[in-house]
């Protein structure tokens, strides 16, 4: 791949999990941010241990040459008046400006049950009726010319849960959206959990992506979990998520589709696991040297 062409961030979610606390809980951002700039790398996207303040996160992050990409941002465009939700979005994108960000990353967590431990992650995923649908890409419509408006670039991220999931109803979300307003975070470890190739996704959806997550998933681990019908959150508990190169996914290929369609943006290695299991430190410098020597960055 190019280098001109892309920066390489890590997600702070290998340290502290935002929605498993417990999980990282010993880890402070210090270390978090510390340890990803030895490790590699020049972007990070934001975590709950952050400072809220830019000015206060800005002066941590410069001296470790890191700088902010992106931020999940939690859309409830099919459940809350739209007014309230572009209020919040402003906010965020007010935070991520000033951070000198470009992207910013939402995904709808109407009905979704991503976080709840006790729904199956296969068989509890939200499902929207024609008007939720409706309202949700209407909605991402708006959010996106805000967003342009702002300079900014506005990534859907397509999440294990939610209404927005499948390769088919990723289509259908992409079709019903502007792409000059609305890009996609393609995310391959989600498409894989969701059964799908994400080789094949990414070949089908690369004219609309604007920001990539790199995740690999452990299969064995995969096929256990689904065995129990576990949650999302159990599922990564069991650490059926982790950095490229430990898992299945044939990332050569995911780097192949993205130098031949001249990507240029952020790529953002992102494993949610215990970091008690799997060192955090150990797994950014896993994934950094497997880049280097698979993407040539």
């Amino acid at each position: 791949m190019k280098k001109e062409n892309v920066k390489l961030a890590m997600a702070p979610i290998g340290w502290t999990n935002d929605d498993m606390p417990d999980l990282g809980a010993e880890n402070s951002f210090e270390q978090c941010v510390s340890e990803m700039a030895l490790a590699g790398y020049t972007g990070s996207e934001v975590g709950n241990k952050y400072p809220k303040d830019p000015v206060v996160l800005k002066e941590y992050l410069d001296i470790r040459g890191l700088q902010i990409c992106n931020q999940w941002f939690s859309s409830f465009l099919a459940s809350q008046p739209y007014k309230q939700v572009e209020k919040d979005f402003r906010a965020q994108l007010g935070f991520l400006k000033a951070m000198g960000a470009d992207v910013i990353g939402p995904s709808e967590q109407t009905s979704s049950c991503q976080g709840d431990l006790h729904t199956s992650v296969f068989t509890g995923k939200a499902v929207f009726s024609t008007e939720e649908f409706r309202a949700l890409t209407e909605g991402m419509n708006k959010l996106g010319h805000i967003a342009r408006e702002e300079g900014m670039t506005l990534a859907f991220h397509h999440h294990m849960g939610t209404a927005v999931q499948t390769i088919e109803e990723t289509e259908r979300f992409l079709n019903d959206t502007d792409p000059d307003k609305v890009t996609l975070l393609f995310d391959s470890g989600h498409f894989a959990f969701s059964g799908e190739d994400p080789v094949a996704a990414l070949e089908k959806f690369i004219s609309r992506v604007g920001h990539v997550h790199l995740k690999d998933m452990r299969t064995n681990v995969f096929n256990e979990v689904k065995t129990k019908d576990s949650s999302f959150m159990d599922a990564v508990r069991e650490g059926v998520f982790t950095v490229p190169g430990d898992g299945s996914i044939d990332f050569p290929s995911l780097f192949t589709i993205l130098d031949k369609n001249n990507y240029k943006g952020w790529m953002v290695v992102e494993a949610e696991q215990d970091p008690a299991k799997a060192n955090a430190f150990t797994y950014a410098k896993m994934a950094r040297d497997y880049i280097r020597i698979n993407a040539g960055i």
